[in-house]
């Protein structure tokens, strides 16, 4: 009897937990949805920043931010695949739960550090100041852990026999990574890569000083003194200036629009993480 109260007790605690966490989640998207809203309309999408932020629109901030999110996949995407084969085909058991430590404490590590590591190395030591390409690799890096874990769950739900079947048939390592690892983790780099950049859509400390500035810039011209503009920095931006409504219109459009860019990557990642959370069967 006491078992069966604490099983129900716990049971709707966390269910009293969840339906909060959701309640808090919908207040701040009905929040931003109805102050954005007004704001949203073709101009707002496709005329550059004017008179500070007041007028305009964020084409060439939607452009930086896409910019960034691209270079960072290109960045993360061969990383972690290679980190993925190393810790599903090539380490021993007993060394990998390392690998997934160091990924793990990768993924804790505060976004700043990252501004402030690239700030460093990229935009002192290398001199390319604020780039487009240095916040494209911090953002890729900062995400490598949640693209590698993807990854490495995908790797280890491949059934043995697809493996043992292709070794039977004389196929080499390599070829056995080719012809069977490879298409069969596709979907775990989509997940990864797709949740990697819904974070990394939104985040603003690695990328502000070092790679977008507020106004002025358009499409990138080389690597050195090449920023972009970025949806997160100009919303951090209006944010100090808010008190006016013109302003503030503007803020709330454009967070509306960054809601609407980090929801739409993980709808899409939602297909592929619900269809790598499905259990394989191992023979």
């Amino acid at each position: 009897m006491r078992r069966k109260f604490i099983h129900h007790f716990f049971r709707l605690a966390t269910g009293l937990c969840a339906a909060a966490a959701c309640a808090v989640l919908g207040l701040i998207v009905w929040a931003i949805v109805k102050r954005g809203w007004p704001a949203i309309n073709w101009r707002f999408f496709t005329e550059q920043i004017l008179l500070v932020g007041a007028d305009g629109g964020i084409f060439y901030n939607l452009l930086g931010t896409g910019i960034l999110l691209v270079t960072a996949f290109c960045v993360s995407a061969p990383v972690a695949l290679s980190l993925a084969l190393l810790h599903g085909v090539y380490l021993p058991p007993k060394r990998r739960g390392t690998l997934a430590l160091l990924l793990y404490i990768l993924n804790g590590v505060p976004s700043i550090l990252f501004g402030i590591f690239g700030m460093i190395v990229f935009v002192q030591f290398l001199g390319w100041g604020k780039s487009w390409l240095t916040g494209g690799i911090l953002l890729g890096f900062m995400i490598l852990p949640t693209v590698t874990i993807a990854l490495m769950e995908r790797i280890s739900a491949i059934p043995r026999k697809f493996g043992e079947a292709a070794a039977a048939l004389g196929l080499r390592e390599s070829q056995i990574i080719r012809a069977v690892i490879l298409p069969q983790s596709v979907g775990g780099l989509v997940t990864g890569s797709l949740l990697g950049l819904a974070r990394a859509a939104g985040e603003t400390a690695p990328i502000m000083f070092t790679a977008t500035i507020f106004a002025g810039a358009t499409m990138p011209s080389g690597i050195k003194e090449s920023p972009v503009l970025s949806l997160p920095y100009h919303i951090f931006i209006l944010a100090q200036d808010s008190f006016d409504p013109a302003v503030g219109s503007k803020l709330w459009g454009t967070a509306l629009t960054l809601l609407m860019l980090v929801f739409l990557l993980s709808l899409a990642a939602l297909p592929a993480r619900l269809k790598l959370k499905q259990p394989a069967h191992h023979d």
